[in-house]
């Protein structure tokens, strides 16, 4: 055998075995790319999920908020009853409303409302999505938990119950989850810590292996809050912190990337930064970000809105997908108060939930994030842009 065939023969046995673990690689596409534990059907089920998810110019509707949460909504436009009934009607109008399902190609449910029916067919909600051809999901987290010794920061629980909870909720009919982590930026304070990061984005790797041995596509969302004074420097640094961090433990976790979706937060300087920042430097950082880390097996990412108002967070959106020049990703959209409390609104001091004039707005709301995801929402001018705390003061003066 020359040098050169012997070369070549170790090469193929490199790719054949696993040095570092002494086992068969499983081959996918010829490589080993996670998800070792799966078999061929149960990836291609998972990424069919996540390729319906990054729809082009459709999003997720996330409407998961609990009982507590969508009740202090209620209570602050004067809806008298925070009832099951008065959630499952709200939900519905949210599921039914002429034409979403052109707009929409997931939503997020709180675990009650994949339990209640529609009025109008008797069918459960998560049929009531699959038949327009919207993906019914789960909010399968618990309660936040703060980090002893850590100025603050926080972690999710309800990782030890995941995966019964995960079984009974594909029985559901449920086909992805979603799983929030928290984080805080605070220079002053050093956070979020390096403990804080690695704890919730191994976390989310922990939590997204167990969706995929269960048959849910893992939303995977590390959430990185708005407030805070931090530049649109730092908050680059820190996302990158993060999202390297969180990738990296998926693919050191064993997580089948491509059966996997991100939802993050637009990265944005906090909300009380001094310095102000156009929409096109917004799009430019965010569009930074992914580039540095953001695997190209991942077939999306669907923004949260994180406190940004409808026409903000559009905007933003719509410039990033212009910038977005390189990346294979479908960018796209997962908001809750971005579209819900423009819907609230109509009911402030009704008493009662106007349910067929919400039902036309927030259609005329998905039109305007559709647009978005496809990059041809035109803002107006200064509309998606951070106007620094001293410029703001000192033109409300």
């Amino acid at each position: 055998m020359t040098t050169s065939s012997t070369t070549t023969a170790w090469l193929i046995l490199a790719i054949l075995f696993c040095s570092t673990s002494s086992r068969w690689i499983t081959m996918t596409h010829g490589f080993s790319v996670g998800g070792t534990f799966l078999s061929a059907s149960e990836k291609a089920a998972l990424e069919a999920t996540a390729a319906a998810v990054a729809t082009r110019g459709k999003g997720i509707t996330a409407c998961d908020e609990g009982p507590a949460t969508i009740g202090s909504r209620f209570e602050k436009v004067g809806v008298v009853a925070n009832s099951e009934e008065t959630r499952r009607q709200y939900r519905q109008m949210l599921f039914e409303a002429p034409g979403c399902e052109k707009y929409l190609s997931a939503a997020i449910l709180d675990p009650e409302t994949l339990y209640q029916r529609s009025d109008t067919s008797g069918l459960l909600f998560p049929q009531v999505l699959t038949d327009r051809g919207i993906v019914p999901g789960i909010k399968p987290h618990l309660k936040i938990y703060t980090l002893p010794g850590t100025n603050g920061d926080t972690v999710m629980q309800g990782l030890d119950s995941l995966a019964v909870r995960c079984q009974e909720y594909y029985k559901a009919g449920a086909r992805f989850a979603k799983w929030r982590s928290p984080l805080v930026i605070d220079m002053a304070k050093g956070c979020p810590t390096d403990l804080a990061i690695r704890a919730n984005m191994h976390d989310l790797a922990r939590y997204a292996l167990i969706c995929q041995s269960e048959g849910l596509m893992p939303i995977v969302e590390p959430d990185i809050s708005l407030s805070g004074t931090h530049t649109l420097e730092q908050a680059v640094d820190v996302n990158i912190r993060v999202q390297s961090e969180l990738f990296k433990a998926m693919i050191d976790h064993g997580v089948y990337m491509a059966g996997s979706t991100l939802k993050p937060n637009i990265v944005n300087p906090g909300r009380d930064c001094p310095i102000s920042y156009t929409v096109e430097e917004i799009a430019a950082a965010n569009v930074f970000v992914f580039e540095q880390s953001f695997p190209v097996a991942m077939k999306g990412a669907n923004y949260l809105s994180g406190g940004q108002t409808l026409e903000q967070a559009a905007a933003r959106l719509s410039a990033i997908n212009k910038a977005n020049t390189k990346g294979p990703w479908n960018l796209s959209f997962s908001w809750s108060q971005a579209l819900q409390l423009p819907l609230l609104d109509l009911c402030r001091g009704k008493g009662e939930l106007q349910l067929e004039a919400m039902s036309k707005l927030y259609v005329e709301e998905l039109q305007m994030a559709s647009a978005a995801a496809q990059g041809e929402y035109e803002w107006a001018e200064g509309q998606g842009a951070h106007v620094g705390a001293a410029e703001s003061q000192a033109v409300m003066a």
